[in-house]
């Protein structure tokens, strides 16, 4: 059997060029997660930073990384890697993404964490001006879109939600210490026991939540479904229900 030596550079003709992308990726995907560290979302600085910096190694891999392993006629295709890439970052996605009851939780982080993948891949390729519009775009869009649909979305005066939560979990202190960090008032209307026999004990509150300024309430509706101890978090219409 034939042993093929390969040479290591440790410094080649692309480094600085690696180097610089890979920098690139880590700020701008850095940027991506504080936006969602600052919603206290469980993905955030760390998984957005380390999600688009292995996405541009992986792109940087595929571009560079095989010009010393293959043969001068050899067919390389390089969107194979970021093909699977793309493939990786979905069951990430799907990983922080939570349905309780008929409460959907994490479909903005999840896209925020595909987002990221894009901007690392855009920065291995050697596209910055795309991946830093990508940020751009995705800052406006979690921001100035949100407001803009606080706005045209017809207020109430409050929002009552039903909550159910295991005990001994502090999962209404929680409740009432996030709502209050958020601008919101949240009044507990009535609790009662739902548990079944043989099964932990189980509670549901009737919660209303009440902000001065017509905000809309969705957000924190999202963050109380991922409280630890809270089951299921269902939006009730106050004058039927």
């Amino acid at each position: 059997m034939k042993v093929v030596a390969v040479d290591i550079a440790w410094v080649s003709a692309h480094t600085l060029t690696e180097m610089t992308l890979l920098g690139l990726a880590f700020l701008l995907s850095a940027t991506v997660g504080l936006e969602r560290h600052r919603s206290l979302k469980s993905a955030g600085l760390r998984t957005h930073a380390l999600v688009g910096v292995g996405s541009a190694v992986f792109t940087l891999v595929s571009a560079y990384g095989f010009d010393t392993v293959t043969a001068q006629d050899a067919i390389v295709d390089p969107s194979r890697i970021a093909a699977q890439v793309v493939s990786g970052i979905g069951f990430l996605g799907a990983g922080v993404i939570f349905v309780r009851q008929n409460t959907v939780a994490g479909l903005t982080t999840a896209a925020s964490i595909w987002v990221s993948a894009s901007i690392g891949m855009a920065c291995g390729a050697g596209m910055p001006a795309l991946a830093l519009s990508a940020t751009l775009l995705h800052l406006l869009a979690v921001w100035s879109l949100g407001k803009l649909g606080n706005r045209i979305r017809p207020q109430r005066a409050s929002t009552v939600v039903k909550i159910g939560y295991r005990e001994g979990r502090g999962a209404l202190r929680t409740l009432l210490t996030l709502s209050a960090t958020t601008g919101f008032e949240a009044i507990v209307a009535e609790t009662r026991d739902i548990s079944k026999t043989g099964k932990p004990v189980r509670y549901q509150a009737r919660v209303t939540l009440r902000n001065p300024t017509g905000k809309s309430p969705h957000e924190l509706i999202e963050a109380i479904s991922e409280i630890p101890g809270v089951l299921f978090v269902r939006v009730v219409d106050a004058t039927t229900d």
